[in-house]
């Protein structure tokens, strides 16, 4: 996996002024583009897409303080049909648009080039199952949110929230099937995990592939599949997001797995009364890799 990351950062680099086929790459590799463009991001602390905007406005940024050419013909050079369009990415980048930083020769914000290595320390114990599991469905109540790597999602916080307490002991009495309890699911998240852009949270429960779902609840159905199950204990979420990150760092590389699309799901096993520390299994959906 660290070198198909390299070869994806390699790739950024000869392609600089053109769509970079992330699905080739991954191919050449032997992974997929969903599992390339997920680690990527866990790694790299950012999605793929942000990077190659951050290198291509950082290497543009010198043929526009060099001064020999037009602005409209470096904006073609890096893939853009208008040099209103180069604009708005360069002060994305930079915090000022391309004719001021020609007069000035700045302000410039660099984005060195990439280069992952492994690093094995084995800090995080990773408490793991890998599971089989036939069909089955995730009922409860969905939610368009943004995604936030960090401390609590507000936004999900609201929505659990706004549901009455016998809403919650109704969808326990449902469950039927693992993941047991109450679930957290993330589904529909952008490849690139990117900060900001919205998934789909599910506060539900699973039901075996022949139960019938409720009319009033919303429905994820999940096809046959495994599932590496991750259990963790400690203060909540930091301790599940500290877990979740190293799946990425620690467990992935070192495993012979990959993740494949579907939805992510936490299941709360026990927790305090006040959520402040809970035990919790995350289920990644996984393929041989």
């Amino acid at each position: 996996m660290i070198s198909a990351l390299n070869r994806l950062v390699d790739a950024v680099e000869e392609h600089l002024g053109a769509d970079i086929d992330v699905h080739a790459v991954a191919r050449l590799a032997g992974t997929t583009e969903y599992h390339l463009r997920r680690m990527f991001s866990s790694l790299a602390g950012m999605p793929l897409s942000e990077y190659v905007r951050r290198r291509r406005m950082t290497v543009a940024a010198a043929d526009v303080v060099r001064g020999g050419d037009d602005l409209l013909s470096i904006a073609v050079r890096y893939g853009y049909g208008s040099t209103e369009a180069f604009g708005r990415a360069f002060r994305a980048v930079h915090g000022a648009g391309p004719a001021d930083v020609r007069r000035d020769g700045g302000p410039l914000r660099t984005q060195p080039q990439l280069r992952f290595r492994l690093t094995v320390e084995g800090s995080i114990p990773m408490d793991t199952r890998i599971v089989e599991r036939p069909a089955f469905r995730l009922v409860g109540h969905a939610a368009r949110v943004p995604l936030i790597h960090r401390g609590v999602n507000p936004h999900i916080q609201r929505h659990v929230a706004a549901l009455p307490p016998e809403e919650h002991v109704r969808l326990k009495a449902l469950s039927d099937t693992e993941p047991a309890g109450l679930l957290q699911v993330s589904d529909d998240v952008d490849p690139d995990a990117a900060e900001g852009s919205e998934l789909t949270y599910l506060h539900g429960v699973a039901l075996s592939h022949g139960t019938p779902a409720p009319d009033d609840l919303d429905t994820i159905e999940v096809p046959a599949g495994t599932w590496a199950a991750f259990r963790t204990s400690g203060a909540y979420p930091q301790a599940l997001q500290t877990t979740w990150a190293a799946t990425a760092t620690d467990w992935f590389p070192a495993n012979p797995w990959r993740l494949r699309p579907g939805p992510a799901i936490v299941a709360v096993l026990d927790r305090a009364d006040d959520f402040s520390t809970a035990t919790t299994e995350l289920w990644l959906p996984v393929e041989p890799a």
